[in-house]
């Protein structure tokens, strides 16, 4: 649209999830001041090509939200929350924590980072200084409520946690689907806009789609082939696939074969995972087990891919580990069509071809448990379910201070309740939040970041995942509100609030990180700017700002030579290609080879072996996602209310009539954490034995500032769970199979 008086065009990424499509905003003028008025898909991107769902539709409403916060909140003397200046906010977090970690030590402080943090760009550089100022052992996010089993498998199997291979979309002819729903999520650790869209490309060229899920499911519904499986039993459907290779002479790694190890431990391991005994505790024909093992066998090319349904299970970490043994055995890991490595604008240089791969350093789980239940950590996390214990018992190394970073685990963690009394005992908690949540209403202060059409945009985390290699980068669409703060800069004064420099220049977070940076790549004999001059390379960066300028290092020495100028002369983005096979540039392990059969998976097999003899008689409950919600973000924006995002509890309709449930009528659910009373929704879309349940409801909190959340409140999935059920292998909570006892309420 052409600018006018008025109106003017902004080019967005849209942070709502993790299709990073690409937005055009028409910006509004009036006496005050500007904002976002329509929005649409911005059909010269590069990677979204105009794609837009109804969550990036909302931006604009979303970026003016009357509840958002505007200033930071500090608490006063008589316990009440009060609007406060920048500088005082600080004042009172530097004054208060220092002493505490004077006194208690570093692990007295505990770090809580949630799901948006991975949206945005301040998210993506400042937590890492954060938790390497405060040196503590406590730190927790939402990973061990989603992805943690892949990233621990990954670790395991190449010795690199962010190693994490994606479907190629674009070319597989084969793809199986497990615990997915891309039509409704968009997709995760897969980015990839308009997901529908590709989904439908695959069944247009002649493509099989299989998908195993027991809801059926929007995705469910496109598929060549839905499978209801019983919840909770991926891992066990993978290694009776995995066994038929063997059983029927179907592997064949490939170009592969010469870099892995293990091939007759899995063999050995999977021996009794046959099609009959998998087929009974699955609730499936031993059958279609074999087909679809011998049609991934016999695809041209063929993807396995898994997500959040086969990751919050008991055996979440053994299903993400099994979906790559299957691409791998297949020879469909690192090979155009199957299963590849992005390789993203801002990641470190590849090592020249003609460099052998030194060993690498591997990757250890436990290097630390936590305090109370002992819990290992993974991947320098520990599970976010043992967070309230953690504040809640006496002794040495208890956490007495809180730092949340848009998170909001009162309703995203097992037992909020529990979690919602601990917080409320701590010595001191601050939030960095827009809005005053179920978490945040605890902090004795809050920082607010402004909206997001007030920041920069770079995807440090989903470009790393995306199923084509670009990069994009947006700066802010409308200037900052008069006194109010960019998010990096709230970021960087809390760094420095935190760790004894308060009253510093923000700049000189940044700063430091650049020199550091530049002085380990200059002494790097691999990098590209080795033997140079640090100083010099620091003076040639651009950028406005301190996050520019580490953007625009991040790329010169990234594997494109690329700078922040190219991204600023080309606003659509720059397309860098298909993916292409580079494992050896993941590759970590200490043998230098993918490593099939680890140890500690090893050790975790005989659980998932006694698993085979399970006859589940009663309800098991799953979640599900909708298409106009991520978790509990967009609960407050009116138009994303209605439709089918509603939360209510799904039950076929035999099992309605076996336990006197009515369509609209209330039923009681309940499960070890409690109870809780939800609409019921009768559905053939659950398989018989299976109710569904939303994540991230319950706004019913007292002392919030969410209105619209608030008049639909929902009730919290979470807290029929007392935080037991744990992945023991990666922290992770088991959110998604456990049994409930569901009747009539009343």
């Amino acid at each position: 649209m052409p600018g006018t008086d008025t109106t003017r065009t902004a080019l967005r990424i849209c942070p709502l999830c993790e299709a990073t499509c690409g937005l055009a905003l028409t910006v509004e003028r009036d006496g005050a001041g500007e904002r976002v008025g329509t929005v649409r898909g911005d059909r010269s991107d590069v990677f979204s090509g105009g794609f837009i769902c109804p969550k990036g539709a909302t931006f604009g409403e979303l970026d003016s939200d009357p509840d958002r916060l505007r200033t930071p909140l500090v608490r006063d003397e008589h316990g009440e929350l009060r609007e406060a200046g920048w500088d005082e906010a600080f004042d009172v977090i530097a004054a208060r924590i220092r002493p505490l970690i004077e006194k208690h030590g570093p692990d007295a402080v505990g770090v809580v980072l949630g799901n948006p943090n991975v949206h945005t760009m301040a998210g993506g550089l400042y937590p890492p200084v954060l938790l390497s100022t405060l040196r503590t052992r406590n730190v927790f996010t939402a990973s061990t409520l989603d992805q943690m089993p892949k990233h621990v498998s990954s670790g395991l199997l190449f010795g690199n946690a962010l190693a994490i291979p994606v479907p190629d979309l674009d070319r597989t002819d084969h793809l199986l689907l497990l615990g997915a729903n891309p039509l409704e999520s968009n997709g995760s650790l897969c980015t990839a806009p308009d997901f529908p869209g590709r989904l439908k490309a695959l069944r247009r060229r002649g493509g099989r789609l299989t998908v195993v899920d027991p809801r059926r499911t929007r995705t469910a519904r496109l598929a060549d082939r839905h499978v209801a499986i019983r919840p909770g039993t991926d891992a066990l459907l993978l290694a009776a696939l995995v066994h038929v290779l063997f059983d029927e002479d179907l592997t064949d790694p490939g170009p592969l074969a010469g870099r892995i190890e293990g091939v007759d431990g899995i063999r050995e391991a999977v021996r009794d995972f046959t099609p009959e005994a998998a087929a009974a505790a699955c609730d499936m024909d031993a059958d279609v087990i074999r087909t679809i093992a011998r049609e991934l066998a016999s695809a041209p090319t063929a993807a396995v891919y898994g997500r959040i349904g086969s990751c919050t299970v008991e055996h979440g970490t053994l299903a993400s580990w099994l979906v790559d043994v299957l691409n791998i055995l297949t020879g469909n890991l690192d090979r155009p069509g199957g299963a590849l490595f992005p390789l993203a604008a801002h990641d470190r240089a590849p090592r020249p071809a003609a460099e052998p791969a030194p060993p690498g350093r591997g990757f250890a789980l436990g290097r630390w448990a936590s305090r109370v239940a002992g819990h290992p950590e993974a991947k320098g996390e520990l599970p976010i379910a043992a967070l309230a214990e953690e504040i809640e018992t006496p002794g040495e190394g208890r956490i007495r201070a809180v730092v949340t970073i848009a998170a909001n685990p009162v309703l995203s963690a097992p037992d909020g309740d529990r979690l919602d009394r601990a917080l409320g005992g701590l010595d001191l908690m601050v939030s960095v939040d827009p809005y005053l949540n179920e978490t945040s209403r605890h902090a004795d202060v809050v920082l607010p970041p402004p909206p997001p059409s007030r920041s920069g945009h770079y995807d440090f985390s989903f470009n790393g995942l995306a199923v084509r290699n670009q990069v994009r980068y947006t700066p802010p669409a409308i200037p900052l509100d008069e006194g109010a703060l960019d998010e990096c800069e709230i970021h960087a004064r809390l760094i420095l609030a935190v760790g004894g420099m308060h009253g510093a220049e923000p700049s000189a977070v940044d700063d430091t990180v650049v020199s550091n940076s530049l002085a380990r790549a200059v002494a790097d004999p691999l990098s590209p700017v080795h033997g140079q001059d640090a100083g010099e390379l620091a003076a040639r960066l651009t950028g406005r700002s301190g996050p520019e300028r580490r953007l625009d290092m991040m790329l010169r020495l990234g594997p494109y030579e690329l700078t922040l100028d190219d991204l600023l002369a080309r606003p659509h983005g720059i397309d860098l290609g298909p993916l292409r096979p580079r494992l050896e540039q993941v590759l970590r392990t200490r043998s230098g080879r993918v490593e099939l059969l680890p140890g500690p998976i090893a050790a975790d097999l005989p659980r998932l072996r006694r698993a085979l003899g399970a006859r589940g008689g009663g309800l098991v409950l799953v979640g599900r996602r909708h298409l106009r919600s991520n978790n509990s973000w967009m609960h407050n924006i009116p138009a994303l209310q209605g439709g089918s995002n509603r939360c209510t509890l799904q039950v076929h309709p035999r099992d309605a009539a076996r336990l006197g449930l009515a369509d609209g009528g209330l039923a009681r659910v309940k499960a070890a954490g409690g109870e809780v009373e939800v609409p019921v929704e009768i559905t053939d879309d659950v398989r018989p034995g299976v109710v569904s349940l939303p994540h991230g409801w319950g706004h019913d909190r007292p002392g919030t500032r969410t209105r619209v959340a608030a008049a639909r409140p929902g009730v919290n999935v979470n807290q029929l769970l007392d935080g037991s059920l744990l992945d023991p292998l990666s922290g992770t909570a088991v959110l998604n199979g456990f049994a409930v006892e569901v009747g009539p309420a009343g």
